[in-house]
């Protein structure tokens, strides 16, 4: 008997109450958060399961209202929105949810005023006031548009705060349709809207008569019509279902009905992994004509007014100083850090080997295995648990943004051939929330299947509190993963690739991938701002790869990460000293590796050798093999001052 969406929540619930987002995961607020509202239309029959899973999310709770991952960071409150919609999806009233929508409503984000070169980077209104993932941030559209639905759907809709918010989504969202995760130009490159972020958006603009947001209808239709993922089709059907009073998306749900029964019927039949949260959406979209927890109704569905009065923004706080035994604690890590980080050295082996590879289609292993024998004295793989982290950070059919697929096909070869214990290929993209979306789009899926190796989703996985072993970013701890912090072999496979913000971006920036966005939201905007060199080489100290394998089989330059031109350069670089890889693959790009700031940090903090006579170069010579790539747009200025 083929499986329910509705038997495969019950069966996937902790025993203890609540859901994971994946089988046998401790308890995530967010899948938590929609089982509950799927389970809300079926009160009598699972009573006593919506009793522990309501049990499970309290202990999420810091009693005063708002609802963070206990193991995870506590400044990620962004759950806090979810949790009130789930609750008043259960029927808990305006009364009962007084507490922790007055913690919502005084939740607000930081903005940038007055600042000319913000003008210049992007075309938003870096002034308007919503809500960011995690305090002391900037807003962003996902958690601005769960905090106004949740307050709408608590009788709020008039509140300066639900004004603002629903002015800020409106400034955000492209004119033709659709809005991604905040910001449409960057640079002067146009981005793209994304199905999930518009779908949330239509749920928080109910009602409301905007030329935007009838477009932001007709592109979710355009997007979703031909997609077979059913996390993207489950928020857009719940989405179009709340705005059904239009005759075109009254004749499309049908059809979007019968896409999402058959995904989903072939994919649990294949036996592929589906999450908690996409059981519990198909269990919504599905049943959203009889009941749809998230359609406003009554005085709720009222529209928002256009004006109200004004919202200031959060102030910036210092941290908070530690008591007096904590202020110990702190003093004696900072000194255990900073004498480790005296006696630190870059790893023994510090050679690099490019090798020559014109073409995917050539014999890519025999490459790789030609590289390898350099390593295996040094890093041994036979019984290991391997954990590869390709770049994976953004679907477009016209561009060469990820690391290519049939390169991860070799790499999962070769450690297969190197007797590895278990291989998993695991990302946690900063652009894209739904990660399996691109896995599947990019071409990976059918690799990883294959293979028979396992993906994990590390925006999603279980957080690890770890110290800072960097401390540049002034952070005192980094949330890592528990996918990554237990491997025995972490590598790193990054696409070569210049980069806008970083000058490139390579085996180091790729470790952006590893921090989980249920701790540092999307995209994971507190590293940048806190410096992208700061930040990338405190991940690394923290959680150092063990080996770097870079497919620049054919490269990206110009305006990277996303907007660049494809560059063939036909080379595998590899190599267990990230600094000097990177720096070969600057040098083979003709980047000045030595002026750019992530290079010249983590030479100054031991990660890794860059002066060129310092690395060793084995197989090809830069000098055959190097091209002269188009440099990202004001890439001068980040530049470190050449040396006199």
């Amino acid at each position: 008997m083929p499986v329910t969406p509705l038997d495969a929540i019950v069966a996937m619930a902790r025993p203890e109450g609540g859901w994971g987002y994946y089988q046998n995961q401790d308890i995530q607020l967010e899948p938590t958060c929609v089982a509950l509202m799927a389970l809300a239309g079926h009160a009598a029959t699972h009573a006593e399961l919506i009793a522990r899973g309501r049990a499970a999310l309290e202990t999420q709770s810091d009693g005063k209202g708002l609802y963070r991952l206990l193991r995870g960071r506590p400044e990620a409150f962004w759950p806090t929105a979810l949790a009130v919609a789930a609750r008043a999806a259960l029927g808990d009233s305006p009364a009962d949810l007084d507490v922790p929508v007055r913690r919502l409503i005084d939740k607000r984000s930081m903005t940038i005023i007055g600042d000319p070169e913000v003008d210049k980077i992007m075309d938003i209104d870096a002034t308007r006031v919503g809500w960011p993932w995690a305090d002391g941030t900037f807003a962003w559209a996902e958690p601005t548009a769960w905090a106004v639905l949740a307050l709408r759907m608590n009788g709020k809709g008039d509140h300066p705060r639900v004004i603002e918010g629903v002015k800020l989504l409106l400034d955000r969202c492209f004119e033709d349709g659709g809005i991604n995760y905040g910001n449409r130009r960057v640079l002067g490159a146009i981005t793209e809207p994304i199905p999930g972020p518009t779908a949330l958006f239509l749920l928080a603009l109910q009602g409301q008569d905007d030329a935007r947001v009838a477009a932001a209808r007709g592109y979710l239709m355009r997007a979703v019509a031909p997609m077979t993922d059913l996390e993207h089709l489950g928020w857009a059907k719940l989405a179009l279902a709340a705005h059904d009073h239009d005759p075109a998306v009254r004749d499309f749900l049908p059809r979007l009905d019968a896409q999402i029964r058959t995904a989903y019927d072939t994919q649990t039949a294949e036996g592929r992994p589906v999450s908690v949260l996409r059981h519990a959406l198909v269990e919504l979209a599905l049943h959203s004509g009889v009941r749809h927890p998230l359609k406003l109704t009554g005085s709720n569905a009222t529209p928002v007014p256009a004006t109200g009065e004004t919202v200031p923004p959060a102030k910036p706080q210092a941290p908070p100083k530690p008591g007096f035994i904590e202020g110990i604690k702190t003093k004696f890590r900072n000194f255990m850090i900073r004498g480790l980080g005296a006696m630190r050295q870059p790893p023994e082996f510090g050679a690099v080997h490019i090798g020559k590879a014109p073409s995917y289609d050539d014999d890519l292993l025999a490459v790789l295995k030609a590289q390898y024998e350099h390593y295996r004295p040094h890093l041994p793989i036979t019984g290991k648990r391997v954990v590869l982290k390709p770049n994976l950070v953004e679907y477009r059919s016209a561009q060469v943004i990820n690391t290519d697929p049939r390169f991860v096909d070799a790499v999962i070869q070769l450690f297969k051939a190197e007797g590895a214990a278990e291989i998993i290929v695991a990302e946690g993209p900063g652009h894209w929330r739904n990660v399996e979306f691109l896995v599947e789009a990019s071409g990976l899926g059918p690799v990883l299947r294959k293979h028979g190796v396992r993906f994990v989703d590390l925006n999603h996985d279980d957080p690890v509190k770890v110290p800072n072993m960097g401390r540049t970013t002034g952070l005192d701890f980094l949330y890592l993963t528990r996918t990554v912090l237990s491997a025995d072999v972490f590598v790193s496979l990054p696409k070569m690739k210049t980069h806008h913000w970083a000058g490139a971006t390579l085996s180091l920036k790729n470790l952006f991938g590893t921090m989980p966005g249920i701790c540092y939201g999307w995209p994971k905007n507190e590293l940048h701002w806190r410096g992208i060199p700061n930040s990338i080489i405190d991940i690394a100290l923290t959680q150092t790869p063990h080996l770097a394998i870079v497919d620049g089989i054919i490269g990206m330059e110009g305006d990277g990460p996303l907007a660049g031109q494809a560059r063939h350069s036909g080379v595998i670089v590899m190599g267990m000293d990230l600094v000097a890889v990177d720096a070969t693959c600057c040098r083979l790009m003709k980047l000045p590796a030595e002026r750019l700031p992530t290079l010249y940090l983590g030479n100054v903090m031991k990660l890794g050798r860059l002066a060129e006579a310092d690395i060793p170069q084995i197989g090809e010579t830069i000098a055959a093999m190097a091209q002269d790539y188009a440099w990202p747009p004001g890439m001068e200025k980040m530049l470190m001052e050449s040396a006199k």
